[in-house]
């Protein structure tokens, strides 16, 4: 009888962006994202901690609740509740994990984009193997061009990031200056344009296969043991 070998996915939490929850960027993803990509990674989708209590109707599609990862002032200088935030993450990963990577849209991709480095130092994500790749859809950095920096990522981006990083640019984005600055953060980036806003990209065959040579680059990291993969 032929002996069949079948590889582990690398296994994913992913963080939904600002006033939005778990089940829309699953959605989104299945919408946007072909199915034979989405049936190579291992998705866990996490709710953020906190409601959001503002009424937003998010697309005219999706129906509440909404959440948000943290708060902020109105001009995104002062960060709220950060430290709440990662502690929350961090116990989901120990509960659902071992996770290979992060990926992230919008405020959730600034919450990943800040994983790596706080790791590295460890100030935060000491429970939980190291994150071998984030996926970062729209993000921003913490202490750049917009946004303030919370105690914990005051040293996040202190010198670049080596975690290997696949940067999704939104074209009609009006703050992409924070994106492509995020990028640079990064050793090494992958990054692929989408001509869109601030939303899960729809793929082309092209960005495709990009993403899939990342995904094929990042599962030669050796990777931790496979845990549950429901939530």
């Amino acid at each position: 009888m032929e002996n069949y070998q079948y590889e582990k996915k690398p296994r994913v939490m992913c963080l939904h962006g600002h006033a939005t929850s778990a089940n829309i960027l699953k959605k989104e993803l299945e919408l946007g994202w072909p199915q034979y990509l989405l049936d190579k990674l291992d998705l866990v989708f996490l709710d953020a901690p906190f409601l959001l209590q503002d009424k937003v109707d998010s697309h005219d599609i999706f129906y509440p609740p909404y959440y948000e990862w943290f708060q902020a002032t109105e001009d995104y200088k002062e960060i709220y509740n950060f430290e709440e935030c990662i502690q929350y993450v961090e116990a989901n990963m120990v509960k659902y994990g071992p996770f290979d990577g992060v990926l992230g849209l919008s405020q959730g991709a600034v919450v990943t984009a800040s994983m790596p480095g706080m790791q590295r130092d460890r100030v935060a994500l000491t429970k939980v193997p190291k994150i071998k790749f984030v996926m970062l859809i729209a993000g921003s950095k913490f202490g750049g061009i917009s946004l303030g920096c919370p105690k914990l990522a005051s040293n996040a981006f202190a010198y670049p990031i080596e975690c290997p990083s696949l940067h999704f640019i939104a074209e009609k984005d009006p703050r992409i200056l924070n994106e492509e600055e995020l990028v640079g953060c990064f050793k090494n980036p992958v990054v692929i344009h989408y001509p869109e806003g601030v939303k899960v990209p729809n793929l082309d065959a092209e960005r495709t296969k990009t993403v899939i040579e990342f995904i094929n680059k990042v599962k030669k990291i050796k990777m931790p043991l496979q845990g549950n993969s429901k939530l």
